[in-house]
């Protein structure tokens, strides 16, 4: 018998995928230049050409051995050690490369260390609004995801909330910061809150919380956003990275666990993220990727264009009197809806080629996310849309 748990998946396909193939499918019917896709959290601007350099000088010099040869269960020490002095250098925490795991992506990385701090019957808590890929990351490694209800005022943390959920099984916290889908980014306020209520309760509980950080979006910040490092407020942190929005690389799948080296059993954890490959079917990333990587990962792309496109949007958004809050990073903006059902006001903005994401997957009904990682030009083109659609659909409105 094949594995029902994985058949019902089918039921339940991710919503933004569903969204974006239809956009794929319409663009194909009118051409996708008049299709407004803000699906997809897929960057829209090039790789720095020093990686693309790195990747042409690597095939052209090195052995082809060791270029695509599988690298040690760990990950080559070249990535490694890079990754360590930058972090180093960076936030002032003393990584060394025994503290750092090599991934598939922030995926790959989430997949690593929450195997690595829980097991079945163990709770993990997140916070609304959260990425809904959170549930089959975590409930399918036996223990269980808990939401905390949103502080919608301003998506920073509801610590009321927060604390009447934590309780003994509760072994680990998972934040995301810059927050995808809400753009939010956790002030230095919130994350010494946060820090101090895992200390207070992990010795009440007699054992370690960890605070998985979930930080792909970390260099996406916009002018004058607070965004603290969160290892240096928490000791037991394990940070999981990911290239892919930095670099605007993610079809090269790298990315890293990086544990505080202050953090309870900080190099056996790692040494267990090569046991936990061994069940899961992970093998490292590619060698190439990882050496190509290491020359370039304190640059990134041209990531500008963001906060351009966000400010086009959210101006709009406040002209149309959308409930909305500024986001500080990431390519995400979270307005409320203009009706109860998020999903109705979604799907009649479909009608305009208009291609909005309902928030209920992310934990807050009566929301809409827009992924505004797309050409400026065709953000400006899209506001009329926007605005016909608004006065079009809603003209009572007050």
């Amino acid at each position: 018998m094949i594995a029902q748990q994985y058949k019902e998946m089918l039921n339940g396909k991710s919503v933004i995928r569903q969204l974006s193939e239809f956009a794929t499918k319409r663009g194909q019917e009118i051409g996708y230049e008049n299709v407004f896709d803000y699906s997809l959290g897929n960057p829209s601007v090039p790789c720095p050409q020093e990686f693309t350099d790195a990747m042409i000088r690597l095939l052209q010099t090195k052995n082809p051995n060791e270029l695509h040869g599988y690298s040690p269960s760990l990950g080559l020490p070249a990535f490694k050690e890079a990754v360590a002095k930058s972090l180093e250098k960076r936030f002032q925490i003393p990584y060394q490369q025994e503290h750092i795991y090599p991934t598939t992506g922030a995926a790959g990385a989430l997949a690593h260390a929450l195997r690595a701090i829980t097991v079945a019957g163990d709770e993990v808590l997140t916070f609304a609004p959260f990425f809904p890929e959170y549930n089959p990351y975590i409930n399918l490694t036996g223990a269980t995801l808990k939401v905390v209800p949103a502080n919608t005022s301003d998506f920073q943390i509801n610590f009321q909330a927060f604390e009447e959920m934590l309780n003994k099984k509760v072994m680990a916290v998972l934040i995301n910061t810059p927050n995808n889908p809400s753009g939010m980014v956790y002030s230095t306020a919130t994350i010494k809150k946060l820090a101090s209520i895992l200390v207070e309760k992990s010795a009440e509980y007699g054992h370690s919380i960890y605070l998985l950080s979930d930080e792909p979006y970390r260099e996406i910040l916009f002018t004058g956003v607070d965004s603290p490092c969160v290892s240096r407020y928490y000791d037991n942190t394990l940070v999981c990275y990911s290239f892919s929005k930095s670099l605007s690389l993610p079809g090269e799948r790298i990315g890293y666990v990086a544990v505080n080296p202050n953090c309870t059993d900080a190099a056996t954890i790692v040494n267990m993220c090569g046991q936990i490959s061994r069940g899961i079917g992970h093998n490292c990333p590619p060698s190439i990727i990882q050496l190509a990587a290491a020359e370039v990962l304190d640059l990134t792309s041209d990531l500008t264009v963001y906060e351009t496109n966000m400010n086009l949007i959210y101006d709009t958004l406040v002209e149309l009197r959308f409930d909305v809050i500024k986001p500080g990073g990431t390519f995400y903006i979270f307005p409320k809806a203009l009706e109860e059902d998020a999903n109705l006001f979604c799907e009649k903005a479909k009608k305009y080629d208009l291609i909005l994401v309902p928030s209920d997957s992310f934990g807050v009904p009566g929301y809409f996310r827009m992924a505004y990682c797309i050409d400026t030009e065709k953000v400006k083109r899209s506001l009329n849309v926007l605005k016909k659609f608004v006065e079009t659909e809603y003209p009572d409105r007050k």
